[in-house]
């Protein structure tokens, strides 16, 4: 049974490794073009609503699929567990629907009433697949979700990029919704149907799933809000154009970190709560796993703050250049957002979820503040410094009471590759001014400041640090099979 679950584990990494190079690659391609394509204030109007719906979906949700993959004498018998799942997941997306709805009728019109009718029964949909997405999660078999992953990506690209070139404009981003609600139904509950929908009322399972939910909601609420409500403020205070170059800085600043922060989040969790009782390798696994996020992290951010204003000009063209400053400034906090994370991990792990609830509460005042005080003087620049304030508050006060599990030092944490970075940003700018008009294309100025940068910093690291280096990476190869040229260990599966 238990080789069985390590080939169902590695077979699973696999196809998610794979499904997410390919989801990666497609949606940056399609937020390039949508971007070239696309007016600004289009953006601003579908972004606000979907920060809305991102806030208020955590409601029906209740934090049932968590109950439902957790291990429990209500949830062993599968078939069961999932009609009272499904059956309370109607109930409550019912609900949140015509709740979303009417608010939409009465509250708003135009675009925003438009996207966000749209867009909420799209998701309503997509929520009454969360029933055999779980199964398949439970089984440990990904095969379909990752092949529902590309498909939806490639698929919902070609659409939007297809409208958005015939003069399509909201439209062109509402139809990745419903092209996603279309490809979910049909890859679950159609093609070789995963579990086939009913009804069922079990006194003791419900009971259940509404405990387990109600201990999960206000964390993730919490998440929600920190995640969503710098949009919804933009939004509403700053309008649309705004709220437009707003999401796209935050979207660009995002495509970096899903290279290795997302398998490195997803291989920490299961790794801390392995080593929960040993604290001397339960520090080496931690203390590994934020060093290397955040050298990559200093890397990739440093590279493109420099390259930054080149890139926008290539990629994107001129109109998105008032973005440019919202971008920079992302940038620190989408890449330092994994290693709070890492840190959050620590915490679920050793059975103490509560201190992350706190940190959040901390983290939305010190949000809820800022953007009272800097948003409006300093329009999205004061709105995406502020979210980097949030960000370092909550890292100060997550690794604060990490010490109580873990051993650690910051300094050989930090040190090293903020020494890297500095050097790195001086050697670019030099690069930059000794370029003079030689240099004046945008690629050219991008390759030099860029290269500078690179060299300075790898060198950095390799004088201070290269065996450390040399072992993490053998370490990183260990605990991340699908990284390490054809090497596997089954019992590091997820």
């Amino acid at each position: 049974m238990s080789n069985n679950l390590a080939r169902r584990s590695i077979a699973s990494v696999g196809w998610n490794a794979g499904a997410s190079v390919i989801t990666i690659t497609v949606l940056f391609v399609r937020s390039v073009l949508l971007a070239r394509l696309l007016p600004v204030d289009v953006f601003g109007v579908y972004a606000g609503v979907g920060a809305l719906i991102a806030l208020t979906v955590v409601l029906p949700n209740f934090g049932m699929g968590a109950a439902f993959l957790h291990r429990a004498p209500e949830t062993e018998d599968e078939e069961r567990a999932a009609a009272v799942h499904f059956t309370l997941k109607l109930i409550f997306t019912l609900l949140w629907a015509a709740a979303m709805i009417a608010w939409g009728l009465i509250f708003t019109q135009g675009q925003t009433r438009t996207t966000l009718i749209v867009v909420t029964i799209a998701t309503a949909g997509i929520q009454l697949a969360q029933t055999p997405d779980l199964i398949l999660t439970r089984r440990v078999v990904h095969r379909r979700l990752a092949l529902l992953q590309s498909a939806t990506a490639i698929s919902t690209t070609l659409v939007a990029v297809f409208l958005a070139w015939r003069g399509v404009t909201l439209w062109a981003l509402l139809a990745t919704d419903i092209v996603t609600l279309v490809v979910t139904l049909v890859m679950l509950y159609v093609w070789r149907p995963v579990w086939r929908p009913r009804l069922a009322w079990v006194p003791d399972v419900v009971r259940y799933y509404l405990r387990f939910g109600s201990k999960v909601v206000t964390s993730v609420g919490l998440l929600q809000a920190l995640n969503n409500v710098d949009d919804l403020w933009t939004r509403y205070y700053l309008g649309t154009t705004a709220m437009g170059y707003y999401s796209r800085a935050y979207t660009f600043a995002t495509y970096p970190r899903r290279v290795l922060a997302g398998p490195v989040n997803d291989v920490a969790g299961g790794t801390y709560a392995e080593l929960k009782r040993d604290r001397r390798r339960l520090s080496q696994a931690f203390f590994r796993s934020n060093a290397l996020l955040v050298r990559t992290g200093f890397f990739m951010g440093g590279v493109l703050a420099l390259i930054a204003p080149e890139l926008v000009m290539i990629l994107l063209g001129e109109k998105w250049l008032p973005m440019l400053q919202a971008f920079r400034l992302m940038l620190v906090f989408t890449l330092l957002d994994p290693i709070k994370l890492t840190v959050g991990n620590l915490f679920v792990a050793v059975g103490q979820p509560e201190l992350l609830i706190r940190t959040r509460l901390v983290q939305l005042a010190v949000l809820v503040i800022g953007l009272y005080t800097l948003g409006f003087r300093l329009g999205i620049t004061g709105v995406a410094l502020v979210v980097d304030v949030m960000l370092i508050v909550g890292m100060v006060v997550l690794f604060h009471q990490a010490r109580v599990h873990v051993d650690y030092s910051l300094r050989q944490l930090f040190a090293v590759p903020t020494l890297a970075l500095i050097l790195g940003l001086a050697a670019g700018a030099g690069a930059m001014l000794l370029a003079g008009d030689q240099a004046t294309a945008n690629l050219l100025m991008a390759v030099l400041k860029g290269g500078a940068f690179s060299v300075v910093f790898v060198a950095v690291l390799w004088i201070f640090e290269h065996r450390q280096l040399t072992s993490m990476a053998i370490q990183i190869g260990i605990r991340l099979p699908w990284l390490s040229l054809g090497r596997s260990r089954p019992d590091d599966a997820e």
